[in-house]
């Protein structure tokens, strides 16, 4: 281990790469050309006929900024910027074999923290979270650009090389074969002639060297070129930047990364082994979305998971448990004591500024069998999870009605838009985020850590032989089984005989989301699908099984229906995980929606809340609030008849929802997963009544 624990930037830090930007306007003299020491920069035959009278000069030019120009790291940039800042050790965690370091700076009044295996890497990334802060380009180097300095704006964080001073020019340096110099257009001659004149050479680096790569390509194979989605992007849209999003070490010392690239506005990441093959995957990923284009080579894999920027899944954690934490005055509430905790945040894009906690919620258990309902006045499932989502759908409902507000403040307000064929749909780049505070129970839950506390070969066989199988939670406790009942309805007076009510597992629900949406069957009628952007876990997650239980499972499902879509999640764990609270589960949930000032509570074995009466996430409550929608807007859908009478019929209306949903049920079944159980149809047979 490095010997790291004096953490004040060092003087050789600091005066790293000190010449950058002190080119003059003058000719290199003999002194600097022996600094160089190359002895292709002499002076022999200067205007040699053949080398077009120029080259010799563009040598020269290419010698001066290659000795020069050196990339600085973050930390030193950093300081150029803000000298004398103190870096302080805030934590050690992790394994003695793996640690994990956690480094601290204060800039502007603003505390940033890093992690990293080692305390110069943690320092090092502590570094640029605080220049990200204050400076609005990928580094310092290009602010200088932009301020008129006449600093280097090539610098690479993401480069699988960490230093590249010898290496960053070579593509400049000319052969000592005369044929070689055809590639150079003698434009570029002028171009260097002109900046050097005006001692804005380093300004046009970045163009050159895109030059020289360029024409290096012409001469590389064509059918090479087209099969590097990376080089196939660039032709389409140059300029673009990848960024590293995370680099982890998985079994046997293996590293595995992930590469991001902004294009048209849009985000793509990629993960391979190399931060070469991460950057091919995001490249793909663009190039398909954007311009229907898949390269026969680097067709995704089924093991790929998408991962969520850490900061950013860290800032929607520290959201949702701040937010609990204010509802709860302070966790000292009786109703602050969960097993799980979940949350939904909605940004505009990934801008974590406009973030804002929309729904709460906490539980671990479901209604027993002998409170079901024939009314839908009770919640059948109230793990944490669940309870989100249908907080959700509450929330969407009351978008609708701010939608259709006479007051124009009110409906700009809302985060739908209409439209011209009728119905809804969410306004551009409204992004939906759940966090959970530990695994969802079911498949995800079983392959995550420190899960396995009993036998570990018996155990691990088990999981094997029911791996991706769809489950059902326990009665009245914890943990889930597979789904093993060749009968996928429940019957009422089976269940009332005392029969086990089976409900199915949060992970497949979550599944089921990716595929139907999170509106249920009623909003289908107004409005398109909506889904979550991504997921964030804090604790006992494993998100490459994360991925595959939620999206590689029925990859079979076939072709869907416009506005549908087999929605790809981005995930994410969380850097410092929530400390899971010991002792036994509590027997209520709780719910909170944005715009009520206090939490609801639910008695989760009865369904109703703890003073007896319907909770506002029932059935009942959600047909109530689709009937008098139903009402307003009936008249602009595509297709209307007479209000449905009937809670089941009403649930009919969407067709596509209904057709979508069949079609996933039964690719569960074709990949020999499982049956998806349904609950006794006598609760969904009332009517309504206000």
């Amino acid at each position: 281990m490095e010997d790291e624990d004096n953490l004040s930037t060092s003087s050789a830090e600091v005066k790293e790469n000190r010449n950058v930007g002190n080119l003059e306007d003058h000719p290199i003299s003999s002194s600097d050309r022996s600094r160089v020491g190359t002895p292709s920069i002499k002076r022999k035959r200067p205007l040699e006929e053949g080398n077009n009278g120029h080259f010799c000069k563009l040598q020269l030019i290419w010698k001066k900024v290659s000795w020069s120009v050196t990339p600085k790291n973050a930390l030193v940039q950093l300081h150029e910027l803000k000298p004398g800042l103190q870096y302080k050790m805030v934590s050690q965690t992790g394994p003695v074999h793996a640690p994990v370091f956690a480094v601290a700076v204060e800039v502007n009044g603003l505390t940033f923290e890093g992690t990293g295996p080692t305390k110069k890497k943690a320092k090092m990334r502590a570094a640029e979270l605080a220049l990200k802060s204050f400076v609005q380009f990928p580094n310092a180097c290009q602010a200088h650009f932009a301020m008129g300095n006449c600093f280097n704006p090539s610098t690479d964080f993401t480069s699988d090389q960490a230093d590249f001073p010898d290496t960053l020019f070579k593509e400049f340096e000319p052969s000592a074969h005369s044929e070689d110099f055809s590639v150079y257009n003698p434009v570029n001659n002028e171009l260097l002639s002109t900046a050097y004149r005006h001692g804005r050479l380093l300004c046009h680096t970045l163009d050159l060297m895109g030059h020289a790569k360029q024409n290096k390509h012409k001469m590389a194979s064509t059918a090479e070129s087209e099969k590097n989605p990376v080089v196939l992007l660039n032709e389409l849209r140059s300029g673009l930047r990848y960024v590293c999003l995370s680099e982890t070490v998985e079994k046997q010392h293996i590293k595995s990364f992930v590469m991001a690239v902004r294009v048209d506005g849009r985000t793509f990441e990629g993960s391979g082994r190399s931060k070469k093959l991460a950057k091919g995957q995001a490249a793909q990923a663009a190039l398909q979305a954007l311009f229907n284009i898949r390269l026969p080579s680097h067709i995704p894999s089924r093991s790929k998971c998408n991962h969520l920027p850490q900061e950013f899944a860290d800032s929607i954690y520290q959201m949702v448990t701040q937010k609990f934490q204010e509802l709860t005055d302070n966790f000292t509430s009786i109703h602050a004591r969960h097993k799980t905790l979940a949350g939904i945040v909605m940004t505009r894009g990934l801008d974590i500024r406009q973030a804002q906690v929309i729904v709460l919620s906490s539980g671990t258990k479901c209604i027993n069998g002998e409170y079901i309902n024939d009314q839908g006045r009770v919640v059948n499932d109230c793990h944490a999870e669940i309870l989100a989502r249908r907080a959700f759908v509450h929330f969407l409902y009351s978008q609708l009605e701010l939608h259709l507000s006479k007051r124009r403040e009110d409906w700009e307000r809302s985060v739908f838009v209409r439209l011209k064929e009728g119905g809804y749909r969410l306004k551009e780049n409204i992004l939906f985020h759940l966090y959970v505070s530990t695994s969802p129970c079911g498949d995800a839950r079983l392959n995550s850590p420190y899960e396995i506390t009993t036998d570990l070969n018996s155990t691990k066989h088990i999981v094997r032989k029911y791996r991706g199988h769809l489950r059902t939670k326990i009665e009245s406790g914890e943990g889930t089984i597979p789904v093993r009942c060749h009968n996928a309805v429940q019957t009422w007076d089976g269940v009332l005989l005392g029969e086990q009510l089976v409900t199915m597992s949060c992970t497949d629900k979550i599944a089921r989301w990716n595929v139907l949406g999170l509106q249920g069957a009623l909003l289908s009628y107004f409005i398109e699908p909506t889904y979550l952007h991504s997921i964030i876990v804090g604790s006992l997650c494993h998100t490459g099984h994360l991925s595959r239980v939620m999206s590689h499972r029925i990859e079979d499902i076939g072709q869907l229906p416009a506005s549908y879509r087999h929605n790809q999640l981005l995930l994410s764990g969380v850097s410092n995980a929530e400390v899971r609270q010991p002792g036994k589960s509590p027997s209520f949930s709780v719910n909170w929606i944005v715009g009520n000032t206090d939490p609801e509570v639910i008695n989760a074995t009865t369904g109703k809340r703890t003073c007896g009466g319907s909770s506002r996430l029932c059935k009942h409550t959600f047909y109530v609030q689709w009937a008098k929608l139903y009402g307003k807007l009936s008249t602009r859908m595509p297709s209307h008849g007479d209000m449905p009478s009937v809670y089941s019929e009403a649930k009919l209306v969407a067709q596509t929802y209904q057709a979508v949903k069949q079609q996933l049920f039964k690719a569960f079944q074709k990949a020999g997963l499982g049956t998806w159980v349904k609950k006794p149809p006598e609760q969904d047979q009332f009517l309504l009544t206000v």
